[in-house]
């Protein structure tokens, strides 16, 4: 069990450094220190980072991510937080054959196309807008909607929150 994620790492006020890194904005200017983005890939047991991809601080996660999922392998198991699901990123790990447990955000447009015995559901995400007025390009996922008890504010956008998997199956 593996999951993506992102963060930044402040690097010595060096010239070079700044150069290289840039520093990112702040309401007072600039930041003290130049900083590094980075994306890994995260072996959820032993916290071991790998597939690891960095550049300066205005790379976007996303940006990163493209690069950072070659390293998933069939028999993986991916988890990934809201931030990094979009159509491209979700086919692009698709393909690597590993599984895929994303977190989507709540309000997403999933239509219960069918009922699976758990609770969970099948759905489509689309390309496009015009893709899903058309119902074309579309690829099949399965949707899980659930609820943390005794989680007032967890910043997933309320009681509900939802996340795609790629095993359609029903077990």
């Amino acid at each position: 069990m593996v999951s993506i994620d992102g963060s930044t790492l402040d690097v010595a006020d060096d010239p070079a450094n700044d150069e290289a890194f840039g520093r990112p904005g702040s309401s007072r200017g600039s930041s003290a220190f130049p900083q590094i983005r980075f994306v890994s890939l995260v072996e959820n047991g032993t916290h071991v980072l790998f597939g690891t991809q960095m550049a300066g601080c205005r790379t976007s996660e996303i940006a990163l991510a493209k690069s950072v999922l070659p390293s998933l392998q069939p028999g993986m198991l991916c988890l990934a937080d809201r931030n990094f699901f979009g159509f491209g990123l979700w086919n692009d790990a698709r393909r690597t054959g590993a599984d895929l447990l994303w977190r989507v955000k709540a309000g997403s447009r999933l239509v219960r196309d069918e009922e699976l015995p758990d609770g969970s559901y099948l759905s489509h995400i689309y390309p496009s807008e015009k893709d899903r007025r058309h119902k074309t390009n579309g690829v099949k996922v399965r949707v899980i909607d659930y609820c943390l008890d005794g989680v007032t504010d967890a910043g997933i956008g309320g009681p509900l929150s939802r996340a795609l998997g790629n095993r359609i199956g029903a077990g």
